[in-house]
């Protein structure tokens, strides 16, 4: 088991380790609960993902990458390929047809 991502807080710690499940590679978070004890302990106390299989590091070191660097593009207005409804920033799906955003292309 190895430490991947020291995390700001319990709701990143989570994200990365659904996004993880997500590209099946097994992610435990530790070290969530310790805020809970800040009194006692040194304040400087975040929740850390770890990689459960060391198998996994390469991969888990590429979705780590990607979900420290969002996607530009998700912040900028689109329009839908199937019904033409222009669709706000930060939206993966048209409210209007449910058609979901178009793949950037390079």
């Amino acid at each position: 088991m190895r430490r991947l991502y020291e995390a700001a807080d319990r709701i990143e710690a989570q994200r990365l380790v659904d996004l993880l499940s997500e590209h099946k590679i097994p992610a435990v978070l530790l070290g969530d609960y310790l805020a809970g004890a800040a009194g006692e302990l040194p304040a400087n106390i975040f929740p850390a993902v770890w990689i459960v299989e060391n198998g996994h590091w390469f991969r888990a070191e590429m979705v780590l990458e990607e979900f420290l660097s969002p996607d530009a593009s998700a912040d900028t207005p689109w329009q839908c390929a199937n019904c033409g409804e222009t669709v706000e920033e930060g939206f993966q799906v048209c409210w209007n047809c449910g058609m979901g955003r178009p793949e950037k292309t390079a």
